[in-house]
């Protein structure tokens, strides 16, 4: 397959919107739909496939080096779509201590895809977006040359790629809510949405970062902002990857009343937050919220 043919995975495109009947979204007096991204296709999940496949489309065939921590669903798919397209892959990972200990399944799984792992120690990690500290890194994985995909996929080429899903989104909603981790779907789902209609943005990391890095990505992608958002910075249980008793029976609850499998470190997030926000009376009754499901549980 040529490496920049990605319409020969058949991407289901536009995603599904699903109707989601809850009663406690009833009594707040509010509608959700649920945007099905986690359906676009069974490897390239949610908005993985979204952010991807601009940057892979560019890389030309050209070895792809990414960058992401022991769990990262982004080096996951990365390494993924690195299988499906005949392309190389690095995943560059935060700590080196995790060098010398068996990996863990997710590290393992993008091993079995083909990527080939580089592990940095936490201090350099940090600085990988110093031009010189990059080149260094680079050197160091013998990938000279690569395409470089930054951290979580979100540059101004994923920005654009994700304005398509807001687009997807007009006419649909009031409100349009998605978990963010590095801000690029956010971005871009904001700027791709009609007059009237807002993108909240519930942060998965904490640190309150996060306004800036979008305000930024749009910049970089669209030379200023674009659309209506604004973020909830109170639901990210501790930081990524981070969970809670709380959050997870939320999570079991929401599978067994919609049979729905519910990602832990981020839709999870996305959804609790929503019926927080409802029940607080965020919304004017009347509203129809618009979920976006990003991802999917990984199986190990």
């Amino acid at each position: 397959m040529s490496s920049t043919d990605l319409s020969a995975l058949r991407p289901r495109l536009p995603s599904p919107l699903e109707e989601l009947v809850d009663e406690r979204f009833g009594r707040c007096g509010v509608r959700v739909v649920l945007k099905r991204d986690d359906l676009i296709h069974p490897e390239l999940v949610g908005n993985k496939w979204r952010k991807l496949a601009p940057n892979l489309a560019a890389a030309g065939g050209r070895t792809v080096v990414t960058f992401g921590g022991a769990y990262s669903n982004h080096l996951r798919a990365t390494a993924a779509a690195g299988r499906l397209l005949g392309l190389p892959t690095v995943g560059v990972v935060r700590g080196q201590e995790l060098a010398d200990r068996p990996l863990n399944a997710s590290l393992a799984r993008c091993v079995a895809d083909g990527m080939r792992l580089h592990f940095v120690d936490r201090s350099t990690y940090r600085r990988k977006g110093e031009p010189e500290v990059l080149a260094g890194i680079l050197g160091a994985a013998g990938a000279e040359g690569a395409c470089v995909v930054p951290e979580g996929g979100s540059n101004a080429l994923a920005v654009r790629g994700c304005r398509a899903l807001g687009e997807e989104l007009r006419g649909q909603a009031d409100v349009v809510g998605v978990a963010c981790g590095t801000g690029g779907t956010l971005a871009g789902l904001a700027a791709g949405l009609g007059g009237g209609q807002r993108a909240l943005g519930v942060p998965v990391l904490k640190g309150g970062f996060l306004g800036d890095e979008v305000r930024g990505l749009q910049g970089a992608a669209f030379g200023g902002p674009r659309g209506e958002w604004w973020l909830d910075e109170r639901f990210h249980f501790g930081g990524y990857a981070r969970t809670a008793p709380e959050l997870d029976a939320f999570a079991v609850d929401f599978e067994e009343r919609h049979g729905v499998r519910v990602e832990r470190l981020y839709v999870a997030k996305l959804l609790y937050g929503l019926l927080v926000l409802a029940e607080e009376g965020a919304f004017p009754r009347g509203s129809v919220i618009a979920a976006v499901v990003t991802g999917a549980p990984f199986d190990g």
